[in-house]
């Protein structure tokens, strides 16, 4: 495996609204190897979850370039870039976003159905069991508390093996003592498979679990990152 997973280059994001051009990111340079943690930070309006969303392929930039695995992100249409999020990603939000028509087996079923793994059911059934819901297969999102709805969420992340997960403010919906419990699993689960972490959040407690600290300001990467 190349040593650098994530190499991002002069990263812009500008937007234009009714006083002109606004710039939300301003050349954004860093680098990431495989199984490092880096959290991002800083205030509301940062940039933050903009750099997330680029950094998925979900965002595109004004300039600058996203390489992962060695693949430039943006020589690719969205199709491809679709495909490559398939193979190499796992996402966990803040708002969880299950399929409420899918109970938790089968959220966590479907990204290896996408893949078309014929052992999506024993694979998923395997992950749920990891994150300590083997007894809530059958239940739908509406039925679980946040804190097994997250955990549901963790699951399916993880279960595609996923060489990069993007995190965006994991514990924000979900009270202390439940989010310390998600974060202490998320961690666990990350040494276990072996994924770059990449991790949006306002808590500098979390922040300080990671190896690297990345601290936006209006936009731009400020100090040195932290080993």
């Amino acid at each position: 495996m190349s040593e650098t997973l994530i190499d991002v280059q002069r990263i812009s994001k500008q937007v234009r609204d009714a006083t002109g051009v606004l710039t939300i990111l301003h050349e954004i340079d860093f680098a990431l190897r495989p199984r490092e943690s880096v959290a991002i930070v800083g205030a509301s309006g940062s940039g933050k979850s903009t750099l997330l969303g680029i950094l998925a392929g979900l965002d595109v930039p004004t300039s600058g370039t996203v390489r992962v695995a060695g693949t430039d992100l943006f020589a690719l249409d969205e199709d491809a870039r679709a495909a490559l999020r398939a193979r190499q990603m796992g996402f966990v939000f803040q708002s969880f976003q299950l399929l409420g028509n899918l109970n938790a087996l089968e959220n966590v079923m479907l990204p290896l159905e996408l893949m078309g793994r014929r052992d999506a059911r024993a694979a998923a059934t395997e992950m749920l069991r990891r994150v300590g819901l083997g007894e809530r297969l059958g239940h739908y999102p509406k039925v679980l508390s946040g804190g097994e709805q997250q955990r549901v969420a963790l699951a399916r992340a993880f279960v595609v093996r996923p060489a990069l997960l993007l995190a965006d403010e994991p514990t924000g919906s979900l009270d202390f003592a439940t989010g310390e419990t998600v974060m202490a699993l998320m961690f666990e689960l990350n040494r276990e498979v072996g994924t770059t972490l990449v991790l949006v959040t306002h808590d500098p407690a979390i922040a300080a679990r990671c190896d690297r600290l990345l601290r936006i300001e209006a936009g731009r990467l400020v100090g040195e990152p932290v080993a």
